[in-house]
């Protein structure tokens, strides 16, 4: 006998990022799309990119003044978004998609959030990526604000590519949201001695693009500022 719609709803229950943290499911994906990444020379991918653009995710849809809700689906796509990366670098959006949606149906969520989520998570990546919703672009924003010296593992500066090199390079980075001035901005601060600014575009140009869709989608214009100097 089919479920009754009050008893299909009593059985869905509010899924938290703690929540998600706590699952062991999750913890071992994060671990080993962060062991798989290091395996073929990547950056970081692990708990710490995950809990940084988890952060980043909420507080921009709560200072943009979105639902609580909203800031809270962000986070947890933020947080999960990478997982992907323990099947293939390949598609790893699209795989991270579906392994999400099957965690968070097993905690309960709804199918309308984990929709939301899948849709966020699939469409991170600057090839076929768009943002479609503003958890999405909440995403896109946090993930390609990741730029820092803490996520190179190669430790042989002489040995660097141009990536390990850029990242080792950035000494501070911040994504400032100001609901006033509906702007987006990512402030780097980046020595020169290492890595010059022109490099950076280089390898990032397409995350900005695609932060600037991003940021365009939450009604927001991007702006892009290095060593105190506006670029964007």
């Amino acid at each position: 006998m089919a479920e009754s719609a009050e008893i299909l709803a009593a059985k869905q229950r509010l899924v938290t990022l703690e929540g998600v943290k706590r699952d062991p499911e999750v913890d071992a994906y994060i671990i080993k799309a962060n062991e798989y990444t290091g395996a073929i020379g990547y950056t970081e991918h692990g708990a710490r990119h995950a809990n940084l653009t988890a952060s980043i995710a909420y507080n921009t849809l709560k200072r943009l003044a979105y639902p609580e809700r909203d800031a809270q689906l962000a986070a947890l796509a933020a947080y999960l978004h990478d997982i992907g990366n323990l099947v293939s670098r390949i598609n790893h959006e699209h795989t991270g998609a579906m392994l999400a949606n099957g965690i968070l149906q097993r905690l309960g969520m709804d199918s309308v959030e984990r929709a939301v989520v899948m849709g966020a998570i699939g469409n991170h990546e600057e090839k076929g990526g768009e943002p479609v919703s503003p958890v999405g672009a909440a995403v896109i924003l946090a993930d390609k604000s990741d730029v820092h010296r803490s996520r190179v593992r190669n430790p042989d500066p002489t040995t660097f590519d141009i990536h390990d090199r850029v990242n080792y390079a950035v000494e501070h980075s911040f994504l400032r949201v100001d609901e006033k001035s509906k702007t987006i901005a990512l402030e780097l601060t980046i020595d020169t001695k290492l890595s010059q600014v022109m490099e950076y575009f280089e390898i990032f140009l397409s995350r900005m693009v695609m932060c600037r869709r991003a940021a365009q989608f939450l009604t927001c214009e991007f702006k892009l500022q290095i060593n105190g100097a506006k670029l964007l």
